[in-house]
């Protein structure tokens, strides 16, 4: 790392150091975001950015497995995925997507970004009615479909704390739910869509993947 103008780079060093000791090397994710002020009087250390598969990654189609204690690298994750999914930017980040193949969503729907919901080992307990609605995914990108789903869901779940919680939604929280639940479950939303979409989906990002590579 070469530093930034201004500094020596050596706290800046220091503390990329510290980070490859926390997290045993940065593994999968793409950037860890340093700031050094050139006075180096003020230093802000922002969390990894997780990679995001990309359909049709197999590994989107592992069945994630229930978390059996909700401990400090379960809230590492959510942290990391929280700030994954708003640099992307998206409303909602299943583990199965950054590759963790663990029973842990997150989800923020709101407008100012700061009502982030995490969900851990979510099980739908009840469903009603039904509504057809555009979705897109983080993992399919630029890729947008009508998917039904339930219009009401009942889902419980594990908090950060490790206690069971239940919640009620609705309209486009209980689409984000449902979508996320379908990516621990192996499933991504172009599944919902026909056989001739699918494969014209795979073509459309085979071939961004070509111009972009």
């Amino acid at each position: 790392m070469n530093g930034w103008p201004g500094s020596t780079g050596s706290i800046a060093d220091g503390i990329l150091h510290a980070a490859r000791k926390a997290y045993g090397g940065f593994g999968s994710f793409t950037t860890l975001r340093l700031i050094v002020h050139a006075d180096n009087s003020l230093i802000k250390f922002y969390m990894p950015l997780l990679s995001i598969l990309r359909f049709p990654d197999p590994r989107l189609k592992k069945i994630a497995e229930p978390v059996t204690a909700v401990d400090d690298n379960i809230r590492r994750l959510v942290r990391d995925m929280a700030e994954t999914m708003y640099e992307a930017p998206g409303i909602g980040l299943a583990a199965t997507q950054v590759d963790v193949h663990k029973q842990v969503i997150v989800i923020d729907i709101s407008e100012t970004h700061d009502q982030l919901l995490a969900l851990i080992n979510p099980e739908i307990l009840d469903s009603d009615g039904s509504q057809v609605g555009e979705e897109g995914c983080l993992s399919v990108p630029g890729i947008y479909d009508k998917v039904e789903r339930a219009a009401c869901v009942r889902v419980r779940y594990l908090d950060l704390d490790g206690q069971e919680q239940t919640l009620d939604a609705d309209d486009l929280l209980a689409v984000c739910i449902q979508h996320e639940i379908d990516h621990l479950q192996g499933r991504v939303f172009v599944d919902h869509l026909s056989q001739l979409k699918q494969v014209r989906i795979k073509n459309r990002l085979a071939k961004q993947a070509r111009i972009t590579a």
